[in-house]
């Protein structure tokens, strides 16, 4: 068995002026600042996202992850008075697993009162079954639609609300799942799509319903040991189709965020067994530098907290040193960071 080195986190930190965290996002969508990041030359260049069907080459193919944020944020109130929040990550057969804040006082088999969207409070919406190791296993009572009770999660660092939930789905969010947005999508409009389209630039979608792990910091000195926990993908026969035709032209897989890339690099091959019209699955792929990538030619993602996952994944595919040069670039030209924030195309 080789023997697995360290990864000390302190390689992936950097200083943010607060300033620079995006509170609201832009408006067009595509009207975000774009960092073009090429590999090859170890070169970068200030674009905007608008320009993205003319950065890549006719026959390369876009993967966007279609999930759906839910409205998964509940307010609440115990049977002591006091308030608490819950954040259903997924759901767990008839229960759901859930995040609670604060969480240190919740017993076995509370129940809590929610607000619905009117402020009007509903009594025993919500029984505690028992802790585990994401949080709690809670159970909703019949009559709770989270559609009328929840509101979409926006993530801690943004401190403002937005006008528009929608702005924080993708235009082409389809299939309900994620506690949290795939964010590198949220630059996409429709026009931009049909220009890629009209450019020859292929389109196809995967699922995967983002977890706990977009809220979860690494607590480990040495960044290999976090663990991470399992995401439910699913990828369609046309989706792995329009991918191995890719590769057969010559052409890129572009990959449109880091969970696009988890469910890319957790297939074994873009083979399709042809009885079954898509792959279901669940992947724990941790992303590290020397992962070697089998299915991910390009990348497209925004700029991400320090010592996190996702920094890491972005190293391990644009190399550590060029990410820190593109994000030391991003600061000090003023690109705006995080989930409202602006993007980098990797090549």
């Amino acid at each position: 068995m080789p023997t697995r080195h360290p990864l000390s986190l302190e390689r992936f930190d950097y200083d943010l002026p607060p300033d620079l965290i995006a509170q609201t996002p832009v408006e067009p969508r595509d009207a975000s600042r774009l960092l073009l990041v090429d590999r090859a030359r170890a070169a970068l260049e200030d674009r905007h996202f608008s320009d993205l069907p003319d950065l890549l080459n006719p026959g390369d193919t876009l993967v966007l992850n279609d999930t759906r944020v839910l409205p998964a944020r509940l307010r609440g109130m115990r049977s002591s008075g006091g308030a608490v929040e819950l954040l259903l990550l997924h759901p767990n057969g008839p229960e759901w697993i859930a995040m609670a804040r604060p969480a240190r006082r919740l017993r076995d088999g509370e129940r809590i009162g929610l607000f619905d969207r009117n402020g009007q409070l509903h009594a025993h919406a919500v029984e505690v079954i028992g802790r585990v190791a994401e949080g709690f296993r809670v159970r909703l009572a019949p009559h709770v639609d989270i559609n009328a009770f929840g509101e979409v999660p926006l993530p801690p660092y943004i401190h403002e609300s937005i006008p528009d939930p929608e702005r924080y789905q993708t235009v082409y969010a389809s299939i309900p799942g994620s506690a949290a947005a795939p964010t590198a999508g949220l630059h996409f409009t429709q026009n931009l799509l049909q220009r890629c389209h009209d450019r020859g630039i292929d389109i196809a979608y995967v699922t995967l319903h983002v977890g706990l792990d977009t809220f979860a910091p690494i607590r480990s000195d040495d960044a290999r040991a976090h663990v991470m926990h399992s995401e439910a993908f699913q990828v369609s026969a046309a989706t792995l189709g329009a991918l191995h035709r890719t590769r057969s032209r010559g052409g890129r897989i572009v990959a449109v965020g880091t969970t696009a890339v988890r469910t890319l690099e957790s297939l074994e091959n873009l083979c399709f067994p042809m009885e079954e019209s898509s792959l279901h699955g669940t992947t724990d792929l941790y992303i590290t530098p020397g992962h070697p990538f089998k299915h991910v030619d390009a990348l497209i993602t925004n700029f991400h907290l320090p010592r996190t996952t996702l920094l890491i994944l972005v190293s391990a595919f644009a190399g550590e040193e060029l990410t820190r040069r593109a994000y030391a670039h991003a600061i000090a030209r003023r690109y705006r960071f995080y989930s409202f924030g602006d993007a980098m195309l990797i090549v």
